[in-house]
């Protein structure tokens, strides 16, 4: 059962009625539920069943455009490159190097995509769940940025890396099924080409 209460001693007392003496640190993971209370009485964001929105690629409302950006609220996915993309995104709409559409655009892209999720049968608390379409969405937002793709060995690691779990889910940190990608991850953070891409 869930942790019902922690003692003075350091101990953790569960709802089942077991006891865990000597806890040192409880980490309280608690999943992504948005909230934004320093957004509450305004009409632009709405959270309704951990949906965010209206946004307009997991990031933009249609109405402000890039004055308030959401970066990070996306999940099943691989966070960092891809928070790295949003970022560009953000940047490069803010300074005028990327032109984000219409409010009306924007706004009617959203319900689109919306609409889509609820005819496949998507819960709209799973509105910001990617999973393998995460790749065709930072795709997307490298292009809106103007900046280079991710390399295609992230989409092939992901999906071993997934298979392994699914079938190993005991060992699949210590079993890789994709140590054939290892060249190309160690080309990709080659410091000289690293630099020679950034001139």
């Amino acid at each position: 059962g869930g942790l019902e209460g922690l003692g003075a001693a350091g101990e953790a007392r569960f709802a089942c009625g077991a006891v865990v003496k000597e806890v040192d640190c409880v980490l309280l993971a608690t999943g992504y539920l948005y909230s934004f209370p320093f957004l509450e009485g305004s009409s632009a964001i709405a959270v309704e069943d951990n949906r965010v929105g209206p946004l307009y690629e997991h990031m933009f409302h249609p109405a402000l455009g890039a004055s308030l950006s959401f970066i990070g609220l996306c999940w099943r996915v691989v966070p960092f490159p891809q928070f790295e993309l949003q970022a560009a995104f953000v940047a490069a709409a803010l300074s005028g190097r990327a032109k984000l559409p219409s409010a009306h655009a924007m706004a009617d892209a959203a319900a689109e995509h919306y609409a889509r999720l609820a005819a496949d049968g998507v819960p709209q608390r799973h509105t910001h769940m990617l999973g393998r379409s995460q790749f065709e969405y930072n795709d997307r937002l490298a292009d809106g940025a103007g900046v280079p793709r991710l390399p295609s060995w992230r989409e092939e690691m992901y999906t071993l890396t997934g298979q392994s779990k699914r079938a190993n889910p005991d060992s699949y940190r210590d079993v890789h099924q994709d140590e054939h990608l290892l060249p190309l991850v160690d080309a990709s953070f080659d410091p000289d080409k690293v630099a020679a891409a950034a001139c």
